[in-house]
């Protein structure tokens, strides 16, 4: 019978043997990593890199200033297009379109005879004649001959192309820097190199927008402000060759009053 002293019983611990021969608590520590794994940056180096960082602060400041000092002189929007005085073909009755003899592009003349409408119902169909309300060019034309149309249907838009002008929509907070007689640098954007001039021709005395209401859930009846914006009608004085059309969008540049 064996005791509890037995070796049998007892548990040892054995201790993993050093592969140098050597006892583990004789063994040495490891020499500790070299502080600093990044080598020192040369003095060029930094030298170059504080020059660059100047250089850009400079640019920054520099283009700051240069915008500071241009929107002092301008009051700019892109809120603008090529406009003019709307000539309007509609239909005098209900009926079908006949004789329709418009394209884009037409020219047209006042009181000259475009097309026909021809009155629906039993016997006789009488016709009624389709006449421009004025002299222009033809730049959208919606009627298609055979049609049925009901009165007062557009059936095309004319432009006077020698009256066209600009139409500017500019903010309320700088309408005041805005006057009349001002002289206007004009970005077309379909004609990028265009240099197109103009003059303020009118300011108008309302706003396009009126005070937008908070959403109805708010039962206080507070209003919203909203920036308005007020229109501005610019001459054309030279489109430098530039075709350019009642609807294009544009960019302009009014000169404030020195």
């Amino acid at each position: 019978m064996e005791g509890p002293d037995s070796p049998a019983n007892s548990v040892t611990q054995e201790r993993p043997a050093d592969t140098n021969g050597a006892s583990p608590s004789t063994q040495s520590a490891p020499a500790p990593a070299p502080a600093g794994g990044k080598k020192e940056m040369k003095r060029s180096t930094r030298v170059a890199l504080s020059i660059i960082g100047v250089l850009a602060l400079l640019a920054a400041l520099g283009f700051g200033g240069a915008y500071f000092l241009y929107s002092r002189n301008f009051v700019t929007t892109d809120n603008a297009q090529i406009d003019g005085d709307k000539i309007q073909v509609n239909a005098p009755t209900t009926g079908t379109l006949v004789n329709w003899r418009v394209t884009q592009g037409t020219q047209v003349k006042k009181d000259e005879v475009l097309g026909r409408i021809e009155s629906s119902g039993s016997g006789a169909q009488p016709q009624r004649v389709i006449k421009s309300p004025g002299n222009g060019t033809v730049a959208i034309n919606n009627g298609i001959e055979g049609s049925f149309v009901n009165g007062g249907t557009q059936l095309a838009t004319a432009y006077d192309f020698s009256k066209i002008f600009a139409t500017a929509r500019i903010d309320e907070t700088d309408v005041g820097d805005v006057r009349v007689g001002a002289l206007v640098d004009i970005d077309v954007d379909a004609f990028p190199d265009a240099k197109v001039l103009g003059v303020v021709q009118e300011i108008q005395g309302a706003a396009a927008d009126q005070f937008s209401l908070f959403p109805e859930s708010n039962s206080t009846g507070n209003f919203q402000k909203v920036t308005q914006v007020i229109p501005v009608k610019i001459a054309l004085l030279n489109t430098d060759g530039a075709a350019v059309s009642p609807g294009m969008n544009i960019t302009v540049h009014i000169h404030k009053q020195q």
